[in-house]
């Protein structure tokens, strides 16, 4: 059934079919006997596989990557598909329309996509007002970043704000310092920017009543020196993990022409050309955090084995994304079973 969904939707921009999709299933969602044929038919189901981190119950170890909901919208939808997380944004302070369009593209013969979409979202406040009415039983964590025109030494102002604002909202958060598409932001996995916008969340959430875990989500490109910079801030500032790993500048052995990736220009690269880094990612951090800190991965899951080989690997949690958009929604509950097993 999904082969023949994805094919109509396929023939739609890569952006307007997202939205098309996540639309169409948030309103069948809402008419109980069409909610139900249609789970039925793609194969959805929810894996229940209980599983405690840092005080949150996760109903399953599978969750949907930053990105896909960004503004909160769809949050009742993405439960009914089964995930036991998701996390929103990235959010900033102010709303933003992001990069010009087309900025989202299919790498069909890679199973990738290439994104530029800069931080198009509606704002912080935007989402705490859908965040007031989010279902449910759901795990949901807000992924900050900053505005596009915030200078660099004051970005942790943008990050202090949204983490303030969302705080009561969400159940953890993720510092965004990685995507490739919003001017000098991968400046700011530089350890001194890094470690002062940290600080700033640890200083605030040490006052708080309930103290909602932070993960840090890094890049794909850092060499094994910049990472052990980020585990000396990690584990200085004590930040609860590092998720990796976000989309990656390098345009490396693609199955897809030359001339059609020069053709689409700058972006981040994610799916299954991904995979690989992602996975040495993951196993280079956590053989490195000691137990100070966990790790969640993500990046090029397109079936249940590449979600088991990233836990194999370290990985606590794993989040999905392309694999998502390429595999079909039953790729959720094939993830969740093979990892309860």
């Amino acid at each position: 059934m999904y082969k023949l969904t994805k094919s109509f939707f396929f023939l739609f921009s890569p952006e307007k079919a997202h939205h098309m999709v996540m639309r169409s299933f948030s309103i069948v969602n809402k008419i109980p006997l069409l909610g139900w044929l249609m789970k039925q038919s793609m194969g959805i189901k929810r894996v229940k596989d209980l599983y405690d981190w840092q005080g949150i119950t996760f109903q399953n170890k599978v969750g949907l990557a930053a990105g896909f909901d960004k503004d909160a919208k769809y949050l009742h939808a993405l439960k009914a598909l089964g995930f036991g997380f998701v996390e929103i944004g990235t959010v900033t302070p102010k709303s933003q329309p992001g990069n010009p369009q087309p900025r989202l593209f299919r790498l069909v013969k890679d199973e990738a996509l290439i994104n530029r979409m800069g931080f198009n979202n509606d704002g912080v406040d935007a989402a705490v007002e859908r965040l007031k009415k989010r279902p449910p039983g759901l795990v949901v964590g807000g992924n900050i970043g900053k505005n596009k025109w915030t200078e660099t030494d004051d970005a942790w102002k943008d990050y202090d704000i949204c983490f303030q604002k969302l705080y009561p909202y969400v159940d953890y958060f993720v510092v965004n310092v990685s995507s490739p598409n919003t001017p000098n932001l991968r400046a700011l996995q530089d350890k001194d920017h890094l470690f002062k916008i940290l600080s700033v969340l640890m200083e605030y959430r040490a006052k708080q009543a309930i103290l909602k875990p932070i993960l840090l989500k890094i890049a794909p490109d850092l060499t094994e020196v910049l990472l052990d910079d980020v585990i000396a801030t990690v584990k200085e500032t004590g930040i609860a993990g590092i998720i990796a790993t976000n989309t990656t500048i390098s345009r490396a052995d693609l199955n897809t022409s030359v001339d059609e990736i020069e053709s689409i220009g700058a972006g981040g690269l994610s799916g299954k050309p991904v995979k690989q880094r992602s996975t040495e990612v993951v196993s280079y951090l956590s053989a490195k955090a000691n137990g100070e800190f966990d790790v969640f991965g993500v990046g090029g899951i397109h079936h249940a084995d590449d979600a088991i080989e990233k836990m194999n690997n370290g990985a606590k949690m794993v989040q999905l994304y392309t694999g998502f958009i390429y595999s079909g929604p039953g790729l959720v509950a094939s993830c969740a079973k093979a990892l309860k097993q």
